[in-house]
């Protein structure tokens, strides 16, 4: 698995970015020395990369999250030490950028200077069965808010569709020619498409660049859309 030095996620709220965000900085960290996680959801205070703290620090991954994250505070406050994302070029990054165009916002102090370095990605994480992405045309919709938003443009896309704890194999598999048509009308590349490593096995060989996920725990103790 190849990564630019900074990995930035967003997409519809509720799509999962979060989750794809904590897998890929375990799989960096595999990799590289110095790995950190940005957490500049300002939409969603409750499923956080705060929620994964323990496994980051146990695998030496750094955490740049709000101070309010996992307080019973819902502030839109961001990160004090938000800069090293941009000034510490040492530092693999992964950034957990927020749903729609309001959480794509923050992103823009960033935007000027991953410009300039151009070592970046920008995934849209996209999920078959959320309300407002069921089909190619809304999800092209919720792309194009969100560049604008931020002033970065997509290099690539997540399918991240399921069903939460509903999900199956074939789940994963109805899911393909959404995905393929969100490819073709974007001219992105589909770069992952997840699935919860219970089913991985049965995808194998049907699926390309399959990313299997292992859940956060907060998120799967909550019994809610867990990827």
């Amino acid at each position: 698995m190849k990564f630019r030095r900074v990995t930035l996620l967003s997409g519809h709220y509720g799509s999962g970015k979060t989750n794809i965000a904590v897998n890929l900085a375990l799989r960096m960290r595999e990799q590289y020395p110095r790995v950190a996680v940005a957490d500049l959801d300002i939409v969603n205070p409750y499923f956080r990369t705060k929620d994964s703290d323990a496994d980051f620090a146990h695998a030496g991954i750094r955490l740049i999250s709000s101070a309010f994250a996992n307080s019973n505070l819902d502030l839109p406050a961001m990160p004090q030490d938000l800069y090293a994302v941009t000034d510490d070029r040492s530092l693999r990054v992964i950034v957990d950028v927020g749903g729609d165009d309001r959480g794509a916002l923050a992103l823009g102090r960033l935007a000027p200077a991953l410009l300039e370095e151009n070592d970046f990605e920008m995934l849209l994480v996209i999920n078959r069965f959320r309300p407002l992405t069921r089909d190619a045309a809304s999800t092209l919709e919720v792309k194009a808010e969100i560049e604008a938003a931020c002033g970065i443009p997509f290099t690539g896309i997540v399918n991240n569709s399921n069903l939460g704890a509903e999900t199956t194999a074939e789940t994963v598999l109805f899911s393909a020619a959404y995905a393929e048509e969100v490819a073709r009308l974007s001219g992105l590349p589909v770069v992952y498409t997840s699935a919860v490593t219970s089913v991985c096995e049965q995808l194998a060989g049907k699926i390309p660049n399959l990313l299997p996920l292992r859940l956060q725990k907060k998120i799967t103790d909550k019994r809610e859309d867990p990827t």
